[in-house]
């Protein structure tokens, strides 16, 4: 334990004189108001041409579910730790390298602390790639290639087909302007590092966006095609089905080509707060049953200056087959599907890189994810989580 507060400490007070030197974070921000300047990339200095950012989350976690002895419950104390950097090469093209704690988890940085190691012992070898690509942006239009964040548009972040932390390995594309968003991308999750799939498996993304401006709010409309191959008959990404169908050899039963709608509506001023309502649901085309899921969310305010907090609600409901469980929320459920429930998400903002953060998750799991099969009971599953997170 003595270890543990003493890491948290040395790590909480680097990330904190970081954030408030002039450097990183500066630089990231002058990079943004240059980008209209008539200096050409290659007449400035190198030091110039590269902008660092990255941030830390410190955080107490609490698990209960009430299909196991409480002896099986999860207390625990963790940390994510994101360092990311952009060299502009051109005016217009962009190398992009980023590096995040976790082990390779495709869907989560997270890494807990140890009691009987010492933090050296795993901290540096939990850190993996999870950005490194070339990023091309003309006009509109920005093209990527390499492992690369995800560009689809969520309304309200919404994780029902898509975690936070998610990252594309392929080629990707956006066009993106006051009336639409349109993404394109031809991806690999089988590229990922902790993959074991027998089989490679590609995945073909398309989203359109419709942005409308009414008297007094904004309205998104969207849709995408989510298109998996090589999942049917394969064996998992990442060792866990995450709730998806499996047959008796362990494969997946079904494929998984999910459409998606979504519609978002955005008031800039209620209370003196920005609030949002989200609506969106799932369908996947490639299972005959237990294939539908929706999502209803609403956010009042929002976390942007000192003093600032938000505070979204979440509805969610999943059915075995509706989406890729192992790239859907990580935290809602525990992480994939067959489940449903609700979810309290509140941040405050109270220094200029410093926020504290809670999420509350209240959810009924499917009968077929009780640890228990001799019950016909669908399990209590609750999670807490507190966090302070440090920009930098």
């Amino acid at each position: 334990m003595k270890n543990i507060i003493l890491s948290i400490v040395a790590l909480a007070t680097v990330a904190m004189a970081a954030g408030d030197i002039n450097t990183p974070h500066e630089r990231i921000t002058e990079k943004k108001a240059d980008m209209n300047s008539t200096i050409s990339v290659t007449e400035k200095s190198i030091y110039d041409r590269i902008h660092f950012k990255g941030d830390l989350r410190l955080r107490y976690e609490s698990i209960e579910r009430d299909d196991t002895p409480d002896e099986d419950n999860t207390y625990r104390n963790r940390y994510r730790l994101r360092i990311g950097a952009e060299l502009d090469l051109t005016d217009k093209l962009h190398f992009e390298v980023g590096m995040r704690s976790g082990f390779a988890n495709p869907t989560s940085g997270n890494q807990t602390f140890e009691d009987d190691e010492n933090l050296n012992d795993y901290f540096f070898q939990s850190l993996r790639f999870n950005v490194l690509g070339l990023s091309y942006k003309s006009g509109n239009s920005t093209y990527k290639v390499g492992r690369q964040p995800y560009l689809m548009y969520r309304p309200i972040k919404s994780q029902l087909i898509w975690d936070n932390d998610v990252s594309m390995n392929g080629l990707n594309y956006q066009y993106k302007d006051d009336t639409k968003i349109i993404t394109l991308g031809a991806n690999q999750p089988t590229l990922e590092e902790k993959s074991n799939a027998q089989e490679h498996v590609n995945l073909f993304i398309a989203q359109y966006v419709h942005k409308i401006k009414l008297e007094s709010a904004k309205l998104n409309l969207g849709a995408g095609v989510y298109y998996y191959d090589g999942l049917k008959g394969n064996t998992t990404l990442f060792g866990k089905d995450k709730g998806n169908t499996l047959d008796a050899n362990k494969l997946y039963e079904n494929d998984y080509h999910m459409v998606e709608a979504f519609g978002e509506l955005q008031f800039k001023g209620v209370f003196g707060k920005p609030l949002k309502f989200a609506a969106g649901l799932v369908y996947n085309v490639g299972a005959d049953e237990n294939n539908f899921g929706y999502d209803l969310a609403v956010q009042l305010g929002k976390a942007k200056k000192v003093e600032d907090w938000q505070v979204k609600y979440s509805y969610t409901d999943l059915q075995e087959d509706a989406t890729y469980g192992a790239y859907s929320d990580s935290d809602n459920f525990g992480g994939g599907t067959a489940a449903k429930g609700h979810a309290i998400r509140a941040k405050y903002k109270f220094g200029k890189n410093t926020y504290l953060a809670g999420n509350f998750f209240f959810n009924k799991l499917y009968e077929s994810r009780s640890k228990d099969s001799s019950l016909a009971v669908e399990p209590d599953y609750k999670r807490v989580q507190l966090d302070m997170i440090i920009k930098f």
